[in-house]
């Protein structure tokens, strides 16, 4: 059973509203909410409007410096919210490593929003993409794991494939694999990528359409066949279709294939190391029935 790495260091609410409070005294006296403990970051909510992020792991260190890197070049170019860095907190014997202050984006989860629900966010999505998807400058890091080529995740798909208990559909979802790998490879610039765009990390608005995109820990260059993969993710087929549709002849056929790929990879991800997180592994289920449908 895959369940949630444990905490390097464990912060308490406490500490969090010193390290404000020390940091941004203007900020201080705002109520302090832990609204997540994720695999990589704790979420505090700042007042109204405001977040701080804390990485819970020496291995998200380095995700916490991107995003204050990135993101604000990001977030002028986005049409949606993004937790936007206002504060690059600063190590203190109460905590060891650089921690931010954010933008609070508001919005549903879209993995506690049911498919029919998050249909209209499909073009949304899909203009978000359009705005996220450009050249990277030098510099911008390259995730081993995420907008790689295929084969270089090929061990981990047949490896989580080989567990016929977890996955009865193996020999079919080993043909969409085959067929994805087969696509041709990207062969334009290194793109930017968000890296790690799921239902869990897209917020939708009251009508269901997009209102902001969280989690950019893994933004980083290479493929965008692997925020295109939202489309298996997120969306049924009809919704699908239309998110696809949005991009016109912008993304081609192969790229569209290997996108498939990588909801397939993000999937059983999901399936394979969520056995404690029952929200994650209803979004790998889902994945995997919408591309065994497509």
């Amino acid at each position: 059973m895959a369940v949630m790495p444990p905490a390097t260091v464990e912060v308490s609410d406490a500490a969090v509203q010193r390290l404000v409070r020390d940091q941004r005294p203007d900020l201080g006296d705002r109520p302090l909410t832990r609204v997540a403990n994720g695999w990589d970051n704790a979420t505090f909510r700042l007042g109204d409007d405001l977040a701080v992020r804390l990485p819970r792991r020496t291995e998200a260190v380095s995700l916490i410096l991107h995003e204050q890197r990135y993101l604000p070049d990001i977030a002028r170019r986005s049409p949606v919210a993004v937790p936007v860095p206002v504060h690059a907190g600063r190590p203190t014997s109460d905590f060891p490593w650089p921690w931010s202050i954010v933008r609070w984006v508001s919005g549903a989860a879209a993995a506690d929003v049911g498919p029919a629900g998050r249909g209209p966010a499909a073009e949304g999505l899909a203009e978000f993409l359009r705005a996220l998807h450009v050249p990277a400058e030098t510099g911008v890091p390259v995730n081993p794991f995420r907008g790689v080529p295929l084969t270089d995740r090929d061990a981990a798909v047949v490896e989580r494939l080989g567990d016929r208990e977890r996955y009865p559909q193996a020999s079919a979802l080993r043909t969409v694999w085959a067929q994805s790998r087969a696509a041709k490879a990207w062969d334009g610039p290194a793109m930017m990528l968000h890296g790690d765009l799921h239902p869990a990390n897209i917020l939708l608005a009251e009508s269901g359409s997009l209102a902001g995109v969280i989690d950019f820990g893994d933004v980083g260059a290479g493929d965008p066949a692997v925020d295109l993969a939202a489309g298996w993710l997120m969306f049924d087929g009809g919704a699908r279709r239309r998110f696809m549709g949005a991009f016109g002849p912008a993304v081609d056929g192969d790229t569209w294939m290997r996108a498939r790929g990588w909801a397939l990879i993000l999937s059983t991800a999901m399936l394979s190391n969520s056995d404690d997180n029952p929200r994650m592994f209803a979004v790998g289920e889902f994945g995997i029935r919408q591309i065994l449908e497509s």
